[in-house]
């Protein structure tokens, strides 16, 4: 009996031997690892380009090269992987096929793109050389467009400062805005060569060089950099409004009606501020008759504007018409005029004295003086005896 059991146990362990030989331990499931370097078209560590691993399955997975161009993939599954390196647009990804097994084993894809040049030929390297250029040509723009946007505000806080200089200081302080204009337009003018007439970005840099012209009086030069950004850009509001503020101030009335309605129609919501612009502009240079449409459109559309109501007041006084009944000379109130500086009183009731409702205030006063009429007959007084 007890040599069965030994005859047994030795089977046994013969058994288990053979099962070790042939039946290996399974590997883990998820120690594979992919890492490679990336080298850009002049055989430089690519920094910051973006990596993509696909499993066949399309699960994915992201990084980016560090400052050696390096990248890391862990804890990967067995099986066949895609490495696409995710080049700037309009290059499609480029991409590397590997073999993944268990085992704490690496699987190194280097990619040189120099190397990918030479052997793609002179086509694919002209292309890239164009893409660099490319993007030379953008880091020039945005250096060039970053300056001349920090001008712009320095200008724009100068134009603040000239507007309360003391009169012997007034002549100084616009010449530093003029100056300041100068070397803002300079800078976008160069940000305008370096990206191209083509570049997506002209109407952005024409509209920066029209506020530089803008804020410095040069009307002529803001209308014509606001028609070449909306050139470039036909579908910006705020293009037109801005244009029709400039033509409205150069005297161009009718073109700037134009500017304002046209901004109306591309943004119906801030509608009531291109229609509030255009009579602000039209009251300013005096056509009061004119300004009433717009400022009625503009108090539709924004009926909780004391300024609105009481420009529009003011307007319909400039544009009363006189009559005379015998001696005495009497004024017609257009319909409207009480009941607009009436509102802009309610709106805003308790403002200071340059207030828009203390203003309308004061024109309520005025038109309770007027209405009974002026006596025109002169009265001469009799010689003493």
């Amino acid at each position: 009996m007890k040599r069965q059991v030994s005859l047994w146990l030795l089977s046994a362990c013969t058994v288990a031997l053979l099962l070790c030989i042939l039946v290996p331990r399974a590997a883990a499931q998820n120690d594979g690892v992919i890492r490679g370097q990336i080298m850009d078209v002049v055989g430089k560590p690519w920094v910051g380009i973006g990596i993509q691993l696909v499993t066949e399955q399309g699960a994915k997975q992201e990084t980016k090269t560090d400052q050696n161009g390096d990248y890391v993939f862990h804890n990967l599954k067995s099986g066949v992987y895609s490495v696409f390196v995710v080049l700037p647009a309009p290059n499609k990804p480029y991409e590397s096929k590997v073999q993944v097994q268990g085992g704490d084993k690496e699987v190194k894809v280097d990619v040189n793109f120099k190397d990918v040049v030479a052997k793609q030929g002179s086509a694919a390297a002209e292309q890239v050389k164009k893409q660099e250029e490319e993007k030379n040509k953008f880091e020039g723009m945005k250096t060039h467009f970053t300056a001349g946007t920090a001008l712009l505000e320095e200008e724009r806080k100068a134009k603040e400062e000239a507007t309360k200089a003391p009169a012997d200081q007034r002549d100084a302080a616009k010449a530093k805005v003029v100056d300041l204009s100068n070397q803002a337009a300079a800078e976008f003018t160069q940000a305008q060569k370096a990206a191209g007439e083509k570049d997506s970005n002209q109407h952005i840099i024409w509209a920066k060089l029209a506020e530089a012209y803008d804020l410095a009086g040069r009307n002529d030069d803001a209308i014509n950099a606001y028609q070449q950004a909306i050139a470039a850009k036909p579908d910006v509001p705020g293009y037109y409004n801005n244009l029709g503020n400039v033509e409205a101030r150069a005297g161009k009335i009718d073109d700037a009606r134009a500017a304002y309605t046209k901004s109306a129609e591309l943004d119906p919501p801030n509608a009531a501020t291109a229609w509030r612009n255009f009579g602000i502009s039209l009251y300013n240079a005096g056509r009061l008759k004119e300004a009433v449409e717009p400022l009625k459109k503009a108090s539709e559309l924004d009926p909780k504007n004391p300024q609105v109501w009481y420009l529009l007041a003011a307007a319909l006084v400039g544009t009363m018409e006189t009559k005379k009944n015998g001696e005495k000379l009497e004024f017609i109130i257009q319909p409207g005029t009480v009941e607009a500086y009436q509102k802009a009183v309610e709106l805003d009731p308790n403002g200071g004295p340059n207030s828009y409702g203390a203003q309308a205030r004061l024109g309520l006063e005025a038109l309770q003086q007027i209405s009974p009429g002026i006596d025109t007959k002169v009265k001469v007084s009799k010689k003493k005896q």
